[in-house]
């Protein structure tokens, strides 16, 4: 197939994607940390599932679809032992970076349909609220799983998560992981950290192309900031935030964008 032709497809692809994804070069702001008003100017805003969207501006609603949020393993202990990922000892496997956060087990069809079903309740309720995009984290949780998950398990689990997505009439993210965007596993657009810091935001656009939201953070400094702002300004939605992306007014706080 040629260069030619494969973008040919890809660019139908999302044009007939049943949602709508955020507008080209939008400013977004990123609010993990806590929601906050938006400062004037923003078009974009991504908050946690359980905040409300942001009046009037296109929301995201963040789900951590591949891992558990922190604060709710006794939960999944509780509803859901059998999807929560254990090695060959019978211990959690943990984020070694989020100790708070077990890896989802995304083995079989059968678990991806159940955790698929517990995250189109979770797509459901942000499209209620009035979310218009959803975006999914830990896709790459495969890379942190002691070889248990492949990535194969990720693209299949990625293509469930579109379907629900759509079927609950929202759009959906590839958060992260560069590698699987030529996989077409169907999401409408893609939120991509520090891709410039790591040199992977070709990746992205090269599949999604203007249809990409950047967050680049301070504790990297600002030069890649800079490089992305003067690579991709207008093409893609690009903001700098301060790593543990804290509510305006609270210690710390950084947002500006290009």
């Amino acid at each position: 197939m040629t260069g030619f032709l494969a973008s040919a497809l890809v660019a139908f692809a999302l044009s007939t994607s049943p949602v709508a994804p955020p507008p080209v070069g939008g400013v977004a702001d990123y609010q993990l940390g806590g929601a906050y008003s938006p400062a004037p100017g923003v078009d974009i805003v991504t908050r946690d599932r359980t905040a409300a969207p942001a009046k009037g501006l296109y929301s995201i609603c963040y789900v951590n679809s591949f891992q558990t949020q922190p604060g709710r393993l006794t939960w999944w202990k509780k509803k859901h032992p059998q999807l929560l990922l254990r090695d060959r000892k019978g211990r959690l496997v943990r984020d070694p970076d989020w100790r708070d956060e077990v890896l989802l087990d995304i083995r079989t069809s059968r678990k991806r349909a159940a955790i698929g079903a517990i995250n189109r309740s979770w797509f459901a309720q942000c499209g209620r609220k009035g979310f218009q995009a959803v975006e999914p984290d830990n896709l790459d949780s495969w890379t942190r799983s002691k070889g248990l998950l492949k990535k194969s398990y990720a693209v299949n689990f990625g293509k469930r998560l579109v379907r629900e997505a759509h079927r609950s009439g929202v759009a959906i993210a590839q958060k992260n992981a560069p590698q699987l965007s030529r996989k077409r596993i169907g999401f409408d657009f893609a939120v991509a950290e520090e891709c410039e810091v790591y040199r992977e935001c070709g990746a992205y656009t090269k599949v999604y192309r203007t249809r990409l939201i950047e967050i680049e953070y301070t504790d990297n400094g600002r030069r890649a900031f800079a490089r992305a702002c003067a690579a991709r300004s207008g093409r893609a939605s690009i903001s700098l935030r301060d790593r543990d992306v804290v509510p305006r007014g609270a210690k710390g706080y950084v947002f500006t964008s290009c």
